[in-house]
Order: structure tokens, then sequence, then C-alpha cells
């Protein structure tokens, strides 16, 4: 199977270009053009990343002065005329693997070995959702399919079997961790974000995704915060999941602070927003229950002395920092074990497509057989049926199909010995002359 990925990333191009490069509404349109250059296509289309991943037809052309095929020439400037861009302006941007160096890419980025954070799981996820989309607009081609099921498994084996997606790496990864080794039950939960900005956002997204039933919002901008609510409801709705999301002024935070069993705050104020005393009366009326409170501030908006509450556990910033440094250079120790599994998996799948490949073609080849059979059966038996003498047609039968036994397997032995070893040639050789006997 003929291979190739066109695309750009987060490290090969500025993000202006990576705009103009993604693809949203336009996808299935995309995939339909495609159709006519390829044997298949799946376009994965991230933030960071536009890539093409094509079946190329299997008379491709490789072309040793450009070093690429012919046919991946033509999805790269495809891509440029289907995006309105000037071919040599983004040429210098692209990058073009084709065959194994396609798969291992392939496969890289899949396990996240090729994120902008390291070992991040969402991109498996992203190319599911490309998959799916290519399927549904009939875009995956014959036998494509199959090879996107390889790069799942084998990407599930990576991160199944490393580490380096094992630790938090990110504020709101490492809030969600926290979440999960202080609470039960993430559904009888309340989570309180303070403040809507990006960074909260961000932790809100991690944290809502365990299934918390219950978030508060409380932000000065009713606006943003509508607008926070209104993504984590889709993330709810896409999970197959109800969550109660209310939104609260900021000057009533310290009424609903008891509420909350998990707090995020992010507010850039100038001042503490969440008081010694305030989190002593909510613990009062909590009776006690445990609080998990991460304050994403600089200057804080929990005042330290919260932390002294034998109910709370209060981290800051700097400690998810210190966190995250550690877990990163795990990743980074088991990003090493996973290239080389990933090496590994793309001989496995490599051999496998060779499998697939001689068994089409070995299908192929007796059906090929089967209708010169038929074609000479026909003829003999019209010749019998017109009186002609029954040997002499049954030898021409014989003659006629020992000829055609040993036409093909004559040329693969003189190919074999010009341009193979002699090993080679002896291993075809005896395999041939032994076809045959009883």
């Amino acid at each position: 199977m003929k291979l190739a990925v066109v695309g750009v990333n987060h490290k090969t191009a500025p993000v202006e270009l990576r705009e103009k490069l993604s693809f949203g509404q336009d996808l299935s349109c995309a995939i339909d053009e495609l159709k006519a250059i390829t044997d298949g296509s799946v376009i994965v289309s991230t933030c960071n990343r536009s890539e093409i991943y094509v079946k190329l037809p299997d008379d491709a052309v490789y072309d040793d002065e450009l070093e690429i095929s012919d046919a991946a020439q033509r999805v790269r400037a495809w891509l440029a005329q289907f995006k309105g861009l000037n071919l040599d302006d983004i040429a210098p941007f692209l990058y073009i693997y084709e065959d194994n160096r396609a798969l291992n890419h392939w496969l890289r980025v899949a396990a996240g070995l090729d994120s902008m954070i390291l070992g991040e799981p969402q991109i498996l996820g992203q190319i599911r959702q490309a998959v799916a989309q290519s399927r549904e607009s009939g875009g995956m081609g014959r036998g494509f399919d199959w090879l996107t099921q390889q790069v799942f498994a084998a990407a599930r084996a990576v991160r199944r079997d490393t580490k380096v997606g094992a630790q938090a790496v990110t504020l709101g990864f490492a809030t969600a961790k926290l979440v999960t080794q202080i609470f039960d039950e993430p559904s009888r939960l309340t989570f309180m974000l303070v403040a809507a900005g990006e960074m909260n956002r961000l932790v809100a997204h991690n944290v809502a995704a365990l299934g918390m039933g219950r978030i508060i919002i409380a932000n000065r901008s009713k606006e943003r915060a509508e607008n926070l609510a209104a993504e984590l409801h889709e993330m709810a709705k896409a999970a197959n999941r109800s969550v109660q999301i209310d939104l609260v002024p900021l000057t009533e935070l310290g009424a609903h602070i008891a509420d909350a069993d998990v707090i995020s705050s992010c507010s850039g104020s100038m001042d503490a927003l969440i008081t010694h005393g305030m989190v002593k009366a909510a613990l009062k009326a909590r009776r006690h229950r445990p609080m998990l409170m991460v304050d994403l501030a600089v200057p804080r908006d929990i005042e330290p002395s919260v932390g002294s509450f034998d109910d709370v556990y209060l981290y800051s910033v700097d400690d998810l920092q210190h966190v995250i440094a550690g877990n990163l250079e795990e990743r980074k120790q088991a990003a090493v074990e996973a290239e080389l599994m990933v090496s590994q998996l793309v001989l496995d799948i490599e051999h496998q497509m060779h499998v697939q490949t001689a068994r089409t073609q070995i299908t192929a080849y007796r059906q090929t057989a089967e209708n010169h059979k038929e074609r000479l059966l026909n003829t003999a038996l019209a010749r019998l049926s017109d009186g002609d003498d029954a040997a002499e047609v049954v030898k021409e039968l014989a003659r006629t199909l020992t000829q055609t036994l040993t036409h093909a397997p004559s040329k693969l032995i003189r190919h074999t010995a010009q341009n193979s070893e002699a090993d080679v040639l002896e291993m075809v050789t005896h395999a041939l002359n032994h076809a045959y006997r009883d």
C-alpha cells in the first residue's frame, strides 16, 4: 500500500499559515475532490496541524530529483489550489512523507509523540473523528480503512505499554488528576470556577470531562461566563451526560463557597478573593467535608492560611508547576521507549500490509488462471462437438495448459537470476521444481 502524508504543524509553520490551511466546513468538499487523485484520504485538522493522509495509486511514480512521487506532488499542488494559496509560498513549510516514513509519522502523531504537549491524548480522538468523517464522505477507499485500524491499535499499544501519557503535564490535567485522587464519584461533586479567563477555561474542560454533576461559574462578565457555560454544556451533551451549570456574580462568591467541593480560581485580582474567614464558615456549613482548592492566580486569589485547615487541600500554581516539571521529565524518558516501540510497530504493520498485498495478488492470479482455463476448455469442447479427434483435442489442451503454466515461472526464474542473490534464485527454483510433485 502506497501511503503519503502532506501537511504542516506547529513545528514547521507559523499560526497564520496553519489557520489558512485548516479545514472546517470545507472538509467534505476537500475529501470529494481528493477522490480524483488518490485511492483514499483522511484529513486531520487541529489548531496545531493540518495533515492529509492519502493512499496513493499503485502506479504512482517516484521522482528521484524531487524525492517525492508524482502522486504526492499532485496532492501538494491540490492543497495550494484548494486553499487559494501560491504553492511556491507554502512549499517551504510543508512536509511530505511517503511509505514507511509516512506510516511512522502517523503512528507518532496518533500516540502523541509529535504533539506540542508530549503524550497528550486528545489527538487520537481527533484522528478517529477525521477517519469517521472521511468514511461518511466515501473517502476511505479500498484497503485504507484497514490501515487506519492498525494505526489506532498501535497508538493504543504505545500509550498502554509506555508512560508517555501517564503523568499530568498541563495545569488543567494536573487539576483533574487531583480531583480523582481526592474524591470518588465526580457526578456527585460541585465544581466552582472563580473567573472565566483562558486559564480557568482550560482547567474547566479537563475537570468537567470527569463528569461533574454541578458547575458554578463566578465571573465579573456575564457574557464570558455564558460562553463558557455553553461550551461545557456541549461537552456534556457529546458525552451523553447531564450537568447543572449556575452563573453567579463574582460579588456573591462568598455565599456559594460552601456548595463547592472543588474550586479553581484565576481572576487576576490584586487582592485575595477567598479569605480564611470565608473558608472557615464554608467548612462549618459543609460539616467539614473535604475541599480541593486550586489557586492559579498571581497574585494569589486564595489566602495561603486557608491551607492550614485539615479539610482543605490547597494547591498554588507553583505547587502544580513543580509536579508538572517532574512529570514532563518522566514523559521525555518514556518517549524514548515509545519511539522504539513505534519503529517496531511500523515494521509489524508493513509486514501485515505485504501479506494483505500478497493475498490480493494470489487471488487475482488464480482468477486469471481460472479464466484462461475456461477459455481453453470451451475451445476444446467446441472442437469435440465439431467431431475433431478426441485424443488430439486432449493433447492440444494439455500442451497449451503446460505452456501457460510454465511461461510466467520461466520469466520469474530469468528475472531472479539477473536481479537477485543466489540464495533467492535457489529458493525460487526449488519451490517451482517441487510445485507439481506428489
